[in-house]
């Protein structure tokens, strides 16, 4: 995905540091909504977070996914109330019916993970998204599946198991078929809205490689080729879309464990790859935000500094010394 331009209204200089000296639980949320060309319901979602007392890091949008992503941040709590406001909003001004893009998607907001940052566990994370999701139901009328830490069945627990057939084919197939039907809700899925996957998880990295090439196809391929799934990498996911505006192919990735595919592992299978189609890489993209640690991994195999550690990073020595 392409990443929109980011104002200090989005990211509020103040906020930058606030997180620092807080020693209260903090949770990450990073919903994925259904939508990345019309600024004005961004906003209105970014908005309805904002009140609810969260701190947004990072916003990211893209017209040819036809999709947004907005990061933020606040105690467990508020971050609960904040991903409810967010759903509320998107529910309020996203039609499905009328919705097209390139990435897979079956609700108007899509995907909802809360993510452990500190003083909570990965299964208080599960916890607050069984909560939420609860209470869309409940309050929207729109069904709600738990996935990742938080699924309560095997075939929920991978996203991309649960938006088989995207909105157009869930919608026919939750009304027959039982092991399809959401965790909350349904049979039937919200007439514009259509559902939303909620669930708990760790920290992932949205890394894009943007190929010198228009054939979908190739991106496709090679997408095969690093996941996991398909006896790729480790720990990474991938598929290959177009980017109408651009004309350029795009291998989309989630590295669901830096650690043990790090980023410039992942970037460089996708290079080799590219390399036996015959094409080029044009540029790599990351959507969201991306942990120092990773950046760490990347400098220190990419410039074979010996016995290099976190402490010679100048704001990790900082750190240690407040």
């Amino acid at each position: 995905m392409k990443k929109a331009k980011r104002t200090e209204q989005d990211v509020p200089g103040e906020h930058r540091f606030t997180i620092r000296p807080m020693r209260e639980t903090l949770v990450e949320c990073v919903p994925n909504f259904s939508e990345g060309r019309d600024t004005a319901k961004i906003d209105a979602i970014a908005e309805a977070i904002r009140t609810a007392g969260a701190i947004i890091l990072d916003r990211t949008s893209d017209p040819d996914h036809n999709r947004s992503v907005v990061t933020f941040a606040a105690p467990a709590g508020v971050v609960e109330e904040a991903a409810f406001r967010a759903v509320r909003q998107a529910v309020a001004s996203i039609d499905l019916r009328l919705h097209s893009g390139g990435h897979p998607r079956i609700g108007a907001a899509d995907v909802v993970p809360f993510i452990p940052l500190r003083g909570v566990r990965l299964e208080d994370c599960a916890r607050l998204a069984e909560r939420t999701g609860r209470r869309i139901w409940e309050e929207l009328g729109v069904p709600v599946y738990l996935y990742e830490a938080a699924a309560r069945r095997p075939e929920c627990r991978n996203l991309a198991d649960i938006r088989r057939g995207n909105f157009e084919g869930l919608r026919e197939e939750v009304l027959t078929n039982p092991a399809r039907r959401p965790d909350f809700g349904g049979p039937a899925l919200h007439s514009s809205a259509g559902a939303v996957v909620v669930g708990a998880r760790q920290f992932l990295i949205a890394f894009n490689v943007n190929l010198a090439t228009s054939d979908v196809e190739i991106a496709r391929r090679i997408a095969r080729k690093v996941r996991f799934s398909s006896g790729g990498l480790p720990a990474v996911k991938a598929m290959g879309v177009l980017l109408a505006s651009r004309n350029l192919a795009q291998v989309s990735m989630n590295l669901t464990d830096f650690e043990r595919t790090p980023v410039d592992v992942a970037f460089e299978a996708v290079c080799a790859e590219a390399a036996r189609e015959g094409v080029g890489v044009v540029s790599s993209e990351l959507i969201g935000l991306i942990p120092k640690k990773a950046l760490e991994m990347v400098a220190a195999r990419y410039l074979k500094i010996e016995d290099f550690n976190a402490s010679m990073v100048l704001e990790n020595r900082l750190e240690e010394r407040r």
